[in-house]
């Protein structure tokens, strides 16, 4: 009795061990593609730049460049001068209307006329 008692026991175990196995999940959902925003329609031609002032008057310091600084005249107005050698230190405040006269400091030859 014993031997039958086992074998059932066994064989009950056996039963409940093949019942109680969960079905595999379902493979997840494949990921969506992502889709581009809507196009903006952009302007046919660009808008026409205007011309730039010469507010420092850069046009005229031109006749400048490769000569020596100690032929610049006088400046009008001297708060809207700036002259200095390439290498000298000067601060980086952008004034559109003041001209930047940059002279080599070996030489003192004007090699350069910018506004800012």
């Amino acid at each position: 009795m014993k031997r039958v008692v086992a074998g059932l026991g066994l064989g009950l175990a056996l039963l409940l061990a093949s019942c109680s196995s969960a079905p595999e999940p379902a493979p997840p959902p494949p990921p969506t593609t992502p889709t581009a925003p809507p196009a903006i329609a952009l302007p046919a031609t660009p808008p026409a730049a205007e011309p730039e002032k010469d507010q420092c008057g850069l046009k005229d310091a031109q006749a400048f460049i490769g000569k020596p600084r100690t032929s610049l005249p006088a400046p009008v107005d001297p708060s809207r001068w700036r002259v200095a050698c390439t290498t000298c230190p000067v601060t980086m405040d952008y004034r559109p209307d003041r001209l930047n006269i940059l002279f080599n400091a070996d030489t003192g030859v004007v090699q350069q006329v910018k506004c800012g």
